[in-house]
């Protein structure tokens, strides 16, 4: 099978996450979470107590010497060889605080070399905000997940209810609104749809419609001659 690299965009709980673990282990190429590891950066920023500013979180990276790693099996993210997944998809704080996080020019610069060594393997499903537009500009396909947001809150409010978490789906609506405003009004490469992406909107399908319209949208990219006879 050719080793495409597939970049998949979009906003906070569209499920985008979810479509590109699928679509990788469908067609056996490697998942990369970028969330995951800003979640990472912001959990080790917290966790050493570390003002939220940039030249805090710079000098802090600068001699912290951490390591991130997903777990080859399930994908876990591991800080320092320490499973972090629950708390990076639970802690409120988390959630509050990755996206000024995220918007520091150092921690960008200090993921930017990871992400781009995935690339250069090929083979890649990649997730982020801004896979298509910055880490990926050459991505085989480019595809950009959007849903309505009262979709997303339920979406969100259900993954947190059957974590234990108790929240409100009001607090679960400003958390994804201000996500949404920070994302795309950041000046460090914001949330956008690239130019040559493939939107998709996912309020009405389920989790295997969401996989079968990507399915059908990768299969001309694997095979073209047998989907574009006339070019042979």
């Amino acid at each position: 099978m050719k080793k495409l690299n597939i970049a998949i965009d979009g906003y906070a709980g569209c499920g985008k996450s979810t479509l590109a673990k699928d679509l990788a282990r469908s067609l056996g190429f490697t998942f990369v979470d970028t969330g995951a590891l800003y979640r990472g950066i912001t959990y080790a920023v917290l966790d050493a107590e570390v003002s939220i500013d940039a030249t805090a979180v710079e000098a802090f990276l600068k001699q912290a010497q951490l390591r991130l790693d997903f777990h080859s099996d399930d994908n876990q993210l591991l800080l320092n060889g320490k499973d972090i997944e629950e708390v990076i998809r639970t802690d409120a704080r988390i959630a509050d605080h990755v996206s000024p996080v995220a918007a520091i020019p150092a921690v960008r610069d200090y993921l930017d070399g990871a992400q781009k060594a995935f690339v250069r393997q090929g083979g890649i499903v990649m997730e982020g905000r801004d896979i298509g537009t910055v880490v990926m500009p050459d991505a085989d396909l480019k595809v950009f997940v959007t849903a309505s947001i009262e979709e997303r809150v339920n979406r969100r409010f259900k993954q947190l209810q059957d974590s234990g978490k108790v929240i409100t789906r009001e607090e679960v609506a400003k958390n994804l609104l201000d996500r949404d405003a920070k994302d795309a009004g950041r000046e460090v490469a914001p949330l956008r749809k690239a130019a040559d992406a493939i939107a998709l909107d996912t309020s009405q399908f389920d989790r295997v419609q969401q996989l079968e319209v990507c399915l059908a949208l990768v299969r001309p990219y694997l095979d073209p001659a047998s989907y574009f006879r006339f070019m042979s």
